[in-house]
């Protein structure tokens, strides 16, 4: 039971918007007692697969809503006057790009472990760009693959006592 709480804490973090598996593997990995999260409890490579995993289909789900949410939003007069011309200029502005870079760009977005990145905001930027699900379905799978690889490979540095001072400045801001 306590490995089925953590698999369930671990997806649950995941879901956060903003945390993603940038915050899941970190805590399943080092643990906080605070968080329900028991170190050790689970191996590393279960950790990232089970937060990757749960990463892959919120992106899915994130983009299969997006469709829905913009034919709701198409019955306001408001949005068809206002927010779909910025929307279709922006779209034939930035397709030279999208063509260019496409789903390797969206990928690139949402495997950098950076504030403002993940598959939310490159769901949404995939939809606005008119990425099509399978293209979409491309860059989610390796960003996602991106981003737990190279959160895991730094939480394993930081457990292993790997002194980074280049981390420590990004956590802390300080120079």
């Amino acid at each position: 039971m306590p490995l089925l709480r953590q698999i369930f804490l671990l997806i649950a973090i995941t879901l956060i918007p903003a945390l993603e598996l940038r915050a899941s593997i970190p805590y399943g990995i080092l643990g906080s007692e605070s968080w329900g999260i028991t170190p050790g409890l689970m191996p590393w490579f279960s950790v990232a697969i089970v937060c990757a995993a749960a990463n892959i289909i919120l992106g899915f789900g994130v983009f299969s809503v997006l469709m829905p949410i913009m034919r709701l939003f198409e019955n306001f007069n408001w949005f068809r006057c206002w927010i779909e011309p910025i929307l279709q200029r922006t779209q034939k502005r930035i397709e030279p790009y999208v063509d260019k870079y496409g789903e390797w760009g969206v990928a690139l977005f949402i495997g950098i472990p950076l504030p403002g990145s993940g598959v939310y905001t490159g769901s949404v930027g995939a939809f606005l760009l008119g990425l099509d699900w399978r293209k979409f379905a491309v860059a989610n799978v390796l960003g996602v693959c991106i981003a737990a690889t190279s959160v895991t490979i730094i939480t394993l540095a930081v457990q292993a006592g790997l002194d980074l001072p280049w981390l420590d400045w990004l956590i802390k801001g300080t120079h």
